[in-house]
């Protein structure tokens, strides 16, 4: 899945939760079971979402909604440190960005 979001140093939950196609609610829910998900609150308690988070969140979305893990599976397959997994995906998310920035170009031929 390919996650458009432009080059910003944080994002609100109404953006990542878009980009996602997700509810806020979910994005809310994944923040308190998985502790890789630590957003930046403002004064008034708005979450703002890193890039790094952002990065976390698309694994997270990966594991659960594309390869049907379930929420104790993936937290298992997180704190187990599956770096092999994870730079896996990392390849997959760059050609995938690749992917879109090509067809992007093509439509516009």
């Amino acid at each position: 899945m390919h996650i458009d979001l432009p080059e910003k140093r944080y994002y609100g939950i109404g953006e990542v939760a878009k980009a996602f196609n997700v509810n806020t609610s979910l994005i809310r829910f994944w923040e308190k079971e998985f502790d890789v998900l630590k957003p930046k609150k403002n004064a008034k308690g708005n979450r703002k979402f890193t890039p790094d988070d952002i990065k976390n969140l698309k694994f997270i979305y990966h594991l659960v909604k594309e390869r049907g893990f379930t929420l104790e599976g993936a937290k298992t397959h997180l704190k187990e440190g599956k770096k092999q997994s994870l730079n896996t995906f990392e390849i997959i998310d760059k050609l995938e960005s690749v992917k879109a920035q090509l067809i992007k170009i093509k439509a516009q031929l």
